[in-house]
């Protein structure tokens, strides 16, 4: 199958709780949809270093310490800031932010589509800080204002940072990509 020649758009945005077991184990908890999804930015991070040598870059080392990523969105839905960010909802239907409270990582699941096949994509271990909250005045016509979440995305143990899937993947992983965060099984 060809490849994509281009990408475009952004859609079926998901994240799901990073689960810490014993032995330094990782799981996932079941994906939640995050809709909304008006823009998403994944930078890479990381260091390029020379050592000069016979008056050339005798040896570069590259570093891979994952991303920094802006998740611009209609709205923060609910779950997320109560299962990641910390909030507390009361039963009577009050949002609570405290200062003490620390995010929760997880996977942040997404797709770009493409001229051939969207591809989809999984960033494991992922921490966001407070998302933006702001809005203006409606004039003659009424315009939706966005959120804007900042998030980090690091590697997991393993050293794993991120996965997307490509014109080779199996259609059974690719439908499935959002029933449960993709881990594969180690091969010996």
């Amino acid at each position: 199958m060809a490849e994509n020649k281009v990408k475009f758009g952004v859609k079926n945005v998901h994240f799901a709780l990073l689960i810490e077991g014993p032995n330094d184990s990782i799981s996932f908890g079941t994906p939640v949809a995050f809709p909304g999804a008006v823009s998403l930015s994944v930078e890479p991070v990381g260091e390029t270093n020379n050592f000069r040598a016979d008056n050339t870059n005798y040896y570069v080392s590259v570093s891979n310490n994952g991303y920094e990523g802006t998740y611009e969105v209609a709205e923060i839905p609910i779950e997320f800031r109560t299962q990641v960010l910390g909030d507390v909802l009361s039963s009577d239907g009050i949002l609570t932010e405290s200062n003490t409270v620390k995010p929760k990582r997880f996977a942040l699941m997404y797709e770009f589509d493409g001229d051939i096949k969207a591809n989809r994509h999984v960033l494991y271990n992922c921490t966001a800080t407070r998302p933006t909250d702001n809005s203006e005045t409606t004039g003659e016509s009424i315009e939706p204002v966005t959120s804007e979440l900042t998030f980090t995305a690091t590697a997991l143990p393993n050293g794993v940072v991120k996965r997307r899937t490509t014109s080779e993947t199996s259609d059974a992983i690719y439908d499935e990509w959002y029933d449960a965060v993709y881990l594969p099984v180690p091969t010996p």
